[in-house]
């Protein structure tokens, strides 16, 4: 446990600092986030992290999927995640609020912000955390694997927020179905 506090807190402070060179362009926020681009299923390709709890997390899912639907109003959403563990899925179902670059759980406040990609169907979410102190990146496309250029941008991503080395999700394991029934899942952030 204590290993894994002093990573947490190693890597917070590194994130204090400032950026190296070249990182100011990699880590640069979204200008304008089209709702419209965000619609639909998006699948979990690879994911770096700050801690080895979530690193260990993120491995013993199978598949990982976002499904954003719009609502009624261009800045609400409401976000479906959707975890594949062996022959289970779990579905959490979330309404947010778009911002320019960015969109917060409804419920919890928490805000997430998309990153500059240039793969034109991803999408690179940066989830910080600071109540755990926590700090990850993923990279979500509509398509289960990217091309090795794109991959190698997230890395770099990743390095400039020197997090933990990122894990690709295997993309030879099955998705998990998209959900409609709202009743027989579980909803929380």
């Amino acid at each position: 446990m204590f290993a894994v506090n002093v990573i947490t807190l190693l890597c917070l402070m590194s994130v204090s600092h400032a950026a190296p060179l070249g990182c100011e362009d990699l880590l640069r926020p979204l200008d304008q986030l089209d709702a419209r681009h965000l619609e639909g299923r998006r699948v979990l390709v690879i994911g770096g992290m700050c801690d080895l709890l979530h690193v260990e997390s993120f491995k013993s899912r199978d598949s990982a999927s976002l499904n954003f639907a719009n609502a009624s109003e261009s800045s609400k959403m409401s976000l479906t995640r959707i975890f594949g563990f062996g022959d289970s899925c779990q579905y959490m179902h979330s309404n947010i609020t778009l911002g320019e670059s960015s969109f917060t759980y409804d419920q919890s406040n928490h805000t997430v912000r998309f990153l500059h990609t240039s793969c034109p169907d991803c999408l690179v979410m940066r989830f910080d955390n600071e109540s755990q102190k926590t700090l990850r990146l993923y990279l979500f496309s509509r398509r289960r694997e990217v091309e090795q250029e794109k991959v190698e941008e997230f890395r770099a991503q990743v390095e400039c927020l020197k997090l933990l080395p990122p894990v690709m999700m295997d993309p030879t394991k099955e998705l998990c179905p998209e959900q409609s029934d709202r009743h027989s899942a579980a909803s929380e952030d």
